[in-house]
């Protein structure tokens, strides 16, 4: 929750399962004051992130700037259980953070197996191919391919100053990964697809979890994917209903401090 000084905290108490709330949150910087000024990130100020802590649910928003550095979200929590929240900033004379904090939706908790490891995700129509491998202490390669309808996606549209956003969760802890996106549109070198190609440092063997968001026919979609690191990665820790001590969005952070993309 805290970073650098910075600390994320939430002024919404009450989240009921399915029903769509006014979520409200500020961060404070280091002198104790919510933070008012903020850095631009892929078109947004602020870009928060909510998934499940089994990883089965990911939602990516943007709040609305109000008085006094509060930040509002319709959030639904589509069921009873644990989410992690992440607030994806860049303050104003600080570096780019990301700061999480664990939300509770109330109700009989039954969290869901992590999904098995997979190349291919299909989502309303569209197919998703991954081709890479996640090496832990290393840059890796990340390269998604679209398709639709068996054909090549090559006319993706520009979504938050890219073509595609990648967000890459550890299991377990649910450590918030750097993923950095390879060109930009209008570049003169990176086409609308089919390809959309990341690079990702992970620290550790393990399971992750990978969602993307791409935008094709004014619409955006998220594909995702469940990737082990390492010939020797054992199965994902089961999911508790329990919030882990300590899921810290660091493990990434200490090596790289430039926009994520996310």
């Amino acid at each position: 929750m805290s970073q650098n000084g910075y600390t994320l905290t939430p002024l919404t108490a009450t989240i009921k399962p399915g029903e769509p709330t006014d979520f409200a949150f500020t961060v404070t910087a280091p002198d104790g004051r919510p933070v008012t000024d903020y850095q631009v990130q892929h078109d947004k100020k602020v870009h928060f992130i909510v998934v499940s802590r089994d990883l089965t649910t990911f939602q990516h928003l943007h709040p609305e700037e109000g008085a006094n550095g509060v930040w509002t979200v319709k959030l639904t929590l589509p069921e009873a259980g644990v989410y992690r929240a992440y607030a994806d900033i860049f303050p104003t004379g600080a570096s780019a953070l990301t700061l999480g904090a664990d939300l509770f939706a109330a109700g009989d908790y039954a969290p869901k197996a992590l999904p098995q490891v997979s190349r291919t995700a299909e989502v309303d129509g569209y197919t998703v191919t991954l081709d890479g491998d996640l090496t832990p202490g290393k840059s890796s390669k990340l390269t998604l391919k679209v398709s639709k309808d068996g054909k090549p996606v090559t006319d993706l549209q520009p979504y938050l100053g890219a073509y595609g956003h990648l967000v890459a969760l550890r299991a377990g802890d649910l450590a918030y990964l750097h993923v950095h996106p390879d060109g930009e549109p209008g570049d003169g070198k990176t086409k609308p697809g089919p390809e959309i190609t990341f690079y990702a440092e992970v620290p550790s063997t393990g399971d992750y979890r990978l969602f993307l968001d791409f935008q094709h026919g004014g619409v955006v979609r998220t594909a995702d994917f469940t990737a082990r690191a390492g010939q020797a990665a054992a199965p994902a820790a089961s999911p508790t209903a329990a919030p882990s001590a300590s899921p810290s969005a660091s493990p990434a952070s200490d090596h790289d401090s430039t926009p994520h993309g996310h």
